[in-house]
């Protein structure tokens, strides 16, 4: 990878910008997993493996059905590495911070509610669960302001209410501690998950649960 920008390193992986990439105007996104240096070399070429593949196939599985994702370019397992779009835009994080003096007035959160209440919606029903959903990645594309879902790394595919709830829970708890004021912004999430997601009512449930026990771990300490 010539050329290659590091723009964030995490965890798990190196996310790389590569200005040129075949024939994508923007480059590409190079997400490559790092070895854990602490595992067998073998259980961890398979562990890491495993990751990527499950990585790829969850942002594929969701782009299939309608979900606006980073479109995936290549796999390269050996090297652990994912290359796919880079999305020209801004954050949901970002976009409310600079609203946040002016209490969200200049945005119109009905719709954004709407957008990512039907995105997540529709990976539940594939049951995707994402696995780190934060405002950080959700972003709205320069142009069109659709927005994406992005950074799969923790991702994958379960058919339980309560690992989907958990995904909710962890998004809620986004928005509570990084974005005053959203309680409100974030039910209408919930209320445009339910019109996506049939099965949602089992999920909301789980919601209730898990929230309940994370009031209960807040009191504890």
């Amino acid at each position: 990878m010539q050329d290659r920008l590091l723009i964030k390193q995490g965890a798990e992986a190196r996310v790389y910008h590569l200005p040129s990439f075949l024939t994508a105007p923007e480059g590409c996104i190079a997400k490559e997993r790092f070895p854990k240096l602490y595992r067998h070399p073998d259980l961890d070429r398979q562990l890491t493996a495993k990751r990527v593949v499950q990585e790829a196939r969850c942002l594929y599985k969701c782009k299939k059905s309608g979900i606006d994702t980073p479109t995936l370019y290549f796999v390269d397992v050996p090297a652990s590495t994912i290359y796919m779009e880079r999305i020209s835009g801004i954050t949901v994080k970002q976009r409310l911070l600079n609203s946040q003096a002016t209490s969200y007035a200049d945005i119109d959160t009905d719709l954004l509610a709407q957008k990512i209440g039907t995105s997540l919606g529709k990976m539940h029903a594939q049951d995707v669960v994402h696995g780190d959903l934060t405002t950080s990645n959700l972003m709205l594309r320069d142009g069109s302001d659709a927005l994406v879902v992005i950074d799969f790394g923790l991702s994958y595919v379960s058919v339980f209410p309560e690992d989907k709830a958990v995904d909710l829970y962890v998004l809620e708890r986004a928005f509570s501690s990084t974005h005053p004021n959203t309680a409100e912004l974030f039910e209408k999430i919930l209320e445009n998950y339910a019109k996506i997601y049939k099965q949602s009512k089992a999920v909301l449930r789980k919601l209730d649960e898990v929230r309940l026990r994370g009031r209960k771990r807040s009191m504890i300490g």
